[in-house]
């Protein structure tokens, strides 16, 4: 990753290292409209999302010092919202049911065509998947996670995340057909 994208905002940051209140709000200005999308996809309630989100950003700047520029201020503000997103979902104990821990064969979903792709109808679909589908759908093609890092933060095993993905991707092309 180049230095520039890397240092992208480093005088607001470093302002903000120092407890300057006006460089913390043009921060928070900056990114709180992303983080915000962020956890409402993964908590669902656009008042949850916001109080994780403002959870986040308190978290964000007390902890700033540990902040390196080893990636970039969103990608390391957004692992904090994803955390803290899924930290609540726990609290709130939506679940994901736990399977055998074996691995076994799904069968493949049918493909859809990319002229069946409409952006509206997939998010609408995704909001009619049960909870823990919705979790899974969002972390691994939305955010990128692999199925070891799912895991690793639900707590549950690869083969759970992979099966439950599965399922998930199933009942998402059921509902878009």
């Amino acid at each position: 990753m180049s230095n520039a994208i890397l240092f992208t905002h480093k005088d607001l940051i470093e302002k903000s290292k120092l407890g300057d209140r006006k460089m913390q709000y043009k921060l928070y200005s900056l990114y709180v409209d992303a983080m915000f999308n962020v956890s409402i996809r993964i908590v669902k309630i656009k008042e949850d999302a916001e109080d994780v989100v403002q959870d986040s950003f308190v978290d964000a700047f007390k902890n700033l010092e540990s902040f390196k520029y080893e990636s970039t201020f969103g990608s390391w503000l957004k692992r904090i919202v994803i955390n803290k997103s899924i930290n609540y979902l726990k609290v709130k104990r939506i679940p994901l049911v736990e399977i055998e821990n074996q691995e076994y064969w799904t069968p493949e979903a049918e493909e859809l065509q990319p002229e069946q792709l409409d952006i509206k109808k997939i998010k609408t679909a995704i909001q009619k998947l049960p909870n823990g589908y919705q979790t899974i759908i969002n972390l691994y093609l939305i955010e990128g996670y692999d199925h070891n890092e799912i895991g690793d933060i639900l707590e549950i095993s690869v083969s759970t995340s992979k099966s439950q993905y599965h399922r998930a991707k199933k009942k998402l092309i059921q509902l878009i057909n």
